[in-house]
Order: C-alpha cells, then sequence, then structure tokens
C-alpha cells in the first residue's frame, strides 16, 4: 500500500512537471527573434560591423523593450524604442568595433515586458588585421 501511494505521488509531481513546462514552451505574451545568432565570419580590421536582429510581437498587449545591453563596450546597440504592437516587427541593430582584431563572441541581453524577458542574443566572428 505505502508503495502504491508513494508511486502515485511520483506520478502526480511528474505530471505537474512536465505541464509547468508546457506553460513555459508556450507563453502567449512573447518576444519571438528571427534568429539569436549572428555570425559575421572573418572580416577585415575598420570593415562594417553592423548587423540587425528582428522581433515579432507574439503577445496581446504592446511589447516595450526596457533595455538593450551589450556585454561590453565594443559593441553599441540601438533598437526601436515605441511600443510594438501586437504582431507587429521591431529590429534591434548591431554595431561591433572592427578596430579590435581576432576572433569575438559578443552577447547582447534584451529586456522588455514579455513573458520571456531577459532574451539574449549573440554576434561572433573574427577579424583579421588589414593588409
Amino acid at each position: 500500500m505505502k508503495k502504491l501511494i508513494a508511486f502515485l505521488l511520483f506520478l502526480l509531481f511528474i505530471g505537474n512537471g512536465v505541464y509547468a513546462q508546457q506553460i513555459q514552451l508556450h507563453k502567449p505574451d512573447s518576444i519571438l527573434f528571427d534568429k539569436t545568432v549572428y555570425d559575421y565570419g572573418t572580416m577585415v580590421q575598420g570593415s562594417k560591423g553592423d548587423c540587425v536582429f528582428i522581433f515579432t510581437n507574439q503577445g496581446k498587449k504592446p511589447l516595450l523593450l526596457r533595455n538593450v545591453r551589450a556585454s561590453c563596450g565594443c559593441t553599441v546597440a540601438e533598437w526601436t524604442k515605441k511600443p510594438v504592437e501586437p504582431g507587429k516587427t521591431g529590429l534591434i541593430k548591431i554595431k561591433y568595433n572592427t578596430a579590435i582584431v581576432g576572433s569575438f563572441n559578443k552577447s547582447i541581453t534584451v529586456y522588455s515586458n514579455a513573458a520571456n524577458s531577459a532574451v539574449i542574443l549573440k554576434i561572433k566572428g573574427n577579424v583579421v588585421a588589414e593588409k
């Protein structure tokens, strides 16, 4: 009898965990990016280090980006400041300082009023010296 009760409690906890994971995967008021990683490949020192991340408001209320923070000062972000209406898109423009030679792997954290706030975007690549 004790084993049966323990087994039923185990199933109850497992079922709740699976249900909680499903809720997190399908958050209704979320921000969805076209990509979360941008690979510059190999660039020559001093070339343009620009890229764009496009996002869509998957929610039912206006989406507002509160802050977009790069992991270091070599990366600058500009973003849509106005609220993005449901179903509409916005932009995050990234500029990497290509004066710095070598490989890089940087992150940009996007804070918003979406259910999945604190989305991490990544940029990577390699800058080679001018000849």
